[in-house]
């Protein structure tokens, strides 16, 4: 049951069979044979499907709630610190943007495993979850401000963003020198950032809102960061993101005396006492991790 109930509480969260799946690491057949299955057991209707769209009936939205409850019990239940000197077991699912999750979890997070090898870490790589509650994960890290209400939100530094292009694109197309000049060149955005063609720089603590052409639109930063160093342009690059390439001279910085706006880096997690044993050593050794890693590489600098 609680199996089934952990699959029907994705389901609702997801709005999408399909996307629950995947979240779940699960095949879409099965998934939607264990909401049959589930169905069947309980005498009663809990989603309605349509070709474009799937919601809870009132009995499916009675029996989330109930769902999430009992998943919390359980994960409380599992999670608690043993008496007698045995180790701490249970499994904690933790939420990241994509170059948090890619480029800086993996060696934390194996540390922390290390002090607690019986836990297990479910580490989910996605730009779009925000709310921990909504996204039903114990630790959400996120950019930029989320005015979750039910969650505690610590900042833990900022990330800073810098306009970059590799050695060579400069050297045939040239190097700006004044922010009129990007509208000559071709720029590289992600999906949902600069769509206007404005990027908002600033120097000295002084805005200055420039006009790009945006010639590349990608939708992940490392397709970004392949056309910046292939030469297609000039881009705005998280400095954690390209921390490498910046300090091996594959990037250089483009006007340097201009920085995009940073993006502050939060983590989020439930504001209640059902947080688990496990949830709060790991909400301690993140913070105690990032804010070293913030202090060190999301630090303003020059490169």
């Amino acid at each position: 049951m609680l199996s089934a109930m952990r699959v029907f509480v994705k389901v609702v969260e997801a709005g999408s069979v399909s996307v629950a799946a995947r979240d779940l690491g699960m095949g879409q057949p099965t998934v939607s044979e264990r909401i049959a299955r589930l169905e069947d057991y309980l005498q009663e209707q809990l989603l309605i499907r349509t070709t474009r769209s799937l919601r809870a009936t009132q009995t499916g939205l009675i029996f989330y709630e109930r769902s999430k409850k009992a998943l919390e019990a359980a994960a409380t239940a599992e999670s608690v610190t043993m008496r007698n000197g045995e180790a701490l077991r249970g499994k904690v699912r933790l939420a990241a943007p994509h170059w948090i999750g890619e480029i800086v979890l993996p060696q934390i997070l194996m540390r922390f495993r290390r002090l607690h090898p019986h836990i297990k870490v479910e580490l989910v790589v996605d730009d779009r979850i925000t709310n921990p509650d909504a996204a039903g994960v114990d630790i959400s890290l996120r950019l930029g401000n989320i005015g979750a209400d039910n969650c505690v939100d610590e900042e833990i530094g900022v990330v800073q963003r810098v306009l970059a292009a590799s050695p060579d694109y400069l050297a045939e197309y040239g190097t700006p020198r004044t922010t009129s000049e990007l509208m000559a060149h071709s720029f590289i955005t992600v999906s949902g950032i600069y769509d206007a063609g404005v990027v908002p720089l600033t120097r000295d603590g002084k805005d200055e809102p420039t006009d790009v052409n945006v010639v590349w639109t990608v939708g992940h930063w490392r397709p970004l960061i392949a056309l910046l160093l292939s030469g297609a342009g000039i881009g705005v690059l998280q400095v954690p993101a390209g921390a490498q390439a910046l300090s091996a001279g594959q990037l250089k910085r483009v006007l340097p005396e201009y920085q995009a706006p940073g993006f502050r880096l939060r983590m989020l997690y439930p504001r209640n006492d059902t947080t688990s044993e496990i949830s709060k050593r790991l909400i301690d050794f993140l913070r105690a991790e990032l804010r070293s890693y913030a202090e060190y590489a999301l630090a303003p600098r020059q490169w």
